[in-house]
Formats: structure tokens, C-alpha cells, sequence
């Protein structure tokens, strides 16, 4: 290499910013993931037995998976392609699979194509990718943050192994965060810095995971210091860091899990775990009607009758957050988290609804009883309707003895939790009265 063509190296890489620098250069250097890139996990096995096929990489940014697939070129041998999906048209994408097929054929050497952001691709462009994946032309890597079974085509998935990339630990942060310090080649290690634990700590716990992140707060916080030694303190980290961005993703998977996370923590009754997962959902920007909508939901499908203020309270959550608005509305919302968090639980009038609608799909459908059917117009008399009604609020405690279903099925049972205790209680009389009322069961 020439003198000319070192320097601009140099310079290319000194204007490159710290995390770029600090990608790992080889396998060992590569920082979590254990879970599939350990020993013995599966990526390291396909590795060792040399016998790596398309993957798919998904999982949040900076979490390693453009640093992954460039070590897999390496470890593989392969010559190394990069694309962005954003970028990149049906062409030029062509272009590319047939210079592998071409390098294939000339020199053996096969081609790990890497394509970022692969849900970007269109259905035409990933089936273009199909028979140069299918016959082992290109090894294909694909970097997605979208879910790959909501965003990619089944053929393409089915050719494909997929690796979920989760969001670094803090140790795995402040390992990375050590060695930029340490080094004197790529990192900051020309630089004295005296390092206080809790700053790193923080650095580690506000990047999400996220590596490039956290390298990035850590560059500004050292470079923008001209003091020598540099004094790596909580405050100057919290400085770097500035504004907090929560990651979140209205529309994608991180909108699904958390509603997930916090339905099934108020289903659960921990009141710590839901408001939790409320904050991360309003700090992260979520429509506060559709959290509304989903605990007016809940409160009928996991609380019931077992406490009857559930829903009412959670209906009038729902106005005061149309009436109130952000930011204050998240106090109504706060309220009614915690008190459904804590109110004993029942499905049984979800159950009692499954089982009636599953009734009426798969048995016949009951004819109204005629006693029970509509009297009111003229010649409903002629045709029977109405004739025995008993009218309830005349029989004693306003239960009339009589049949109001034709058959003997029971939906409703209710638990022994909350109010729904004393309903069991007061069912099991109304339904000894009802029973002497009702035709011997025969079936359906």
C-alpha cells in the first residue's frame, strides 16, 4: 500500500465515529449473544462444521448484527458484499448475484451477501434473492429490527435460519465501554481518563443495549473535555447522554410485547410490574386510547364480576383521558392500572361466552321458547307467543320458575373470588328454582 493510500486510511478511519472504530475485528471479540454464538450454540456449530446457510438477524439496533455478518465473511472465507435494502434496486441486486455466481465458478469462492434493513425489501426483490439462496450461490445475511415473520416472504424464511439478536446486559456494555477506554490503536486510550464505576453503570443502563449508543455517549463525554486527566463522572456522563430516547416503536413489535407485558402483569396482580410497563408505553409515545380501549377490555375479560367497579372505572378512565389529554392522563391511566392490578380476578364471564358461542357454531341453534317470545304486536296472541310468561317481579324474590332456554346447559360459573362469591352463592338458589322449571336434558 502506498504512503498516499495509508494516510487516506488513516484519515478515513480517525474521522470514523467511536463506535466504528471499536467494531470487534475477530469472533473473540465479539460481545454477547451467547445464546446462539457460544460454545456449543448453534451459529458457533454451524460455524465449526463449516456449513453456514442463509440466516436472517433480528433484534434492536446496536446489538452487533452488521459486526456479526462481516466476522462470518471472515470466518467463512467468503468474499464480503454489503447492501442497504433502503437503497438498493432490483438491478443493482442482480448485478450482485451475478458477479457470485461468476466468482463461484472462476474461483470456488463463494459470496456472503449482506443486506441491512431486509424488510425494506419488497416481495419482488426477496424473491429475486430465491434461487442464488436456494443453490448455495451467496450466503445470505439479512439485518432486520422488524419481525421477519410480519416483514419477509415464507419462501424466503423457510431457505433461512433465524437468529434473534437480544439487547446487550450491562456488563456486556461496560466491557465494551472498558475496552474503548483501553485502546490506544482505535479507541480513547491516548486520552488519561480516571473512570468512576457509577458512570459507566449509567452509560450501560441508558443505552438500552445499545452499544453504539452508549460508545457514542462515551466519545462526546471524553472528547468534549479538554481538562487532562479526564474525570468520567456520573454528571458528565449524564451530560453526554442528554435527552433520553426510548426506543419504541408504535407500529411494530415493541408496541405488541408491551401491551402484551402489561395485560398479562394486571392479569397477574402486580401492580409494579404494570405501571412499569404503562410508563415505558407512555414515555415511548403510545396512542392513550388504545391503552384505554385495552383495560376496558381487560376489566370485563380477566376481572368480571368479580369486582364490579372494574369496568365502570376503567369506562370513565377512558373519558377522562379524552377530557384531561396528555401529559396529565396518565395519572387516570396510572390509577386504573393499579386498581385492576389488584382486584380479584375472573374469567368466567369471558368462558360463559366462549362456550355459548361455541354452542351456537357447532350445535343447532335454539328456537326461542314461545312463551318468551315477542307479544307485543296484533296476532302474536293467534300464533301462541307470550302465552305463560310468568312476569319475574311478581314471583317470590323475583324469580319465576320457568324455562327460559328450552334445554338444561350451564355457561356461567362463576369463582369464588370477590363478588362473584356471593353470585355463586345466590346462583346456586336461582338455579335450583330455574331447574324444577327446565325439560329433562336430552342432549343437544
Amino acid at each position: 500500500m502506498s504512503l498516499f493510500h495509508e494516510q487516506e486510511r488513516i484519515f478515513a478511519e480517525q474521522a470514523m465515529p467511536l463506535a466504528a472504530r471499536m467494531r470487534p475485528r475477530t469472533l473473540e471479540e465479539f460481545v454477547g449473544q451467547e445464546h446462539f454464538l457460544g460454545p456449543g450454540k448453534l451459529l458457533r456449530r454451524l460455524l465449526e462444521a463449516d456449513r453456514l446457510g442463509s440466516i436472517i438477524f433480528y433484534g434492536p439496533p446496536g446489538t452487533g448484527k452488521t459486526t456479526l455478518a462481516r466476522l462470518l465473511a471472515g470466518a467463512t472465507k467468503a468474499h464480503f458484499v454489503q447492501l442497504s435494502a433502503v437503497g438498493s434496486n432490483v438491478a443493482e441486486l442482480r448485478e450482485v448475484l451475478a458477479d457470485a455466481r461468476r466468482r463461484l465458478q472462476t474461483t470456488g469462492r463463494r459470496t456472503l451477501l449482506f443486506i441491512d434493513e431486509i424488510h425494506r425489501f419488497n416481495r419482488a426483490q426477496q424473491d429475486v434473492l430465491l434461487p442464488d439462496v436456494e443453490d448455495g450461490v451467496i450466503i445470505l445475511v439479512g439485518a432486520t429490527t422488524e419481525n421477519p415473520f410480519f416483514s419477509l416472504t415464507a419462501p424466503l424464511l423457510s431457505r433461512s435460519r433465524i437468529f434473534e439478536f437480544e439487547p446487550l446486559s450491562c456488563e456486556h456494555i461496560k466491557t465494551l465501554l472498558r475496552r474503548a477506554l483501553e485502546d490506544k490503536e482505535r479507541g480513547l486510550g491516548n486520552r488519561r481518563v480516571i473512570v468512576d464505576e457509577e458512570a459507566l453503570q449509567y452509560l450501560a443502563e441508558t443505552s438500552d443495549g445499545d452499544a453504539r449508543r452508549a460508545l457514542s455517549a462515551l466519545e462526546i463525554a471524553v472528547l468534549s473535555t479538554h481538562e487532562e486527566p479526564v474525570h468520567l463522572t456520573v454528571d458528565l456522563a449524564r451530560e453526554a447522554v442528554q435527552k433520553r430516547v426510548v426506543v419504541y416503536d408504535r407500529t411494530g413489535d415493541h408496541h405488541y410485547d408491551a401491551i402484551s407485558a402489561l395485560i398479562k402483569s394486571i392479569r397477574g396482580s402486580d401492580p409494579d410490574a404494570a405501571i412499569y410497563w404503562l410508563a415505558v408505553m407512555l414515555e415511548g409515545g403510545e396512542d392513550v386510547r388504545f391503552l384505554a380501549r385495552r383495560l376496558v377490555i381487560l376489566a370485563s375479560e380477566d376481572i368480571g364480576n368479580a369486582d364490579p367497579q372494574a369496568l365502570p372505572l376503567a369506562v370513565a378512565t377512558a373519558q377522562a383521558c379524552e377530557i384531561v389529554g396528555l401529559p396529565e392522563c396518565g395519572l387516570n391511566l396510572a390509577h386504573a392500572v393499579t386498581y385492576l392490578a389488584c382486584a380479584p380476578k375472573s374469567n368466567a364471564a369471558y368462558v360463559a361466552l366462549n362456550l355459548a358461542r361455541e354452542d351456537i357454531r357447532e350445535k343447532r341453534v335454539l328456537p326461542v321458547p314461545r312463551h318468551l317470545r315477542d307479544a307485543s304486536y296484533a296476532g302474536a296472541k293467534r300464533l301462541g307467543h307470550g302465552q305463560g310468561y310468568q312476569y319475574a317481579h311478581e314471583a317470590p324474590d323475583a324469580i319465576a320458575a320457568q324455562d327460559y332456554l328450552g334445554v338444561d346447559r350451564i355457561y356461567y360459573q362463576p369463582t369464588d373470588r370477590g363478588f362473584e362469591k356471593i353470585l355463586q352463592e345466590r346462583l346456586a338458589a336461582i338455579r335450583a328454582r330455574l331447574r324444577s322449571a327446565k325439560p329433562p336434558s336430552k342432549g343437544s
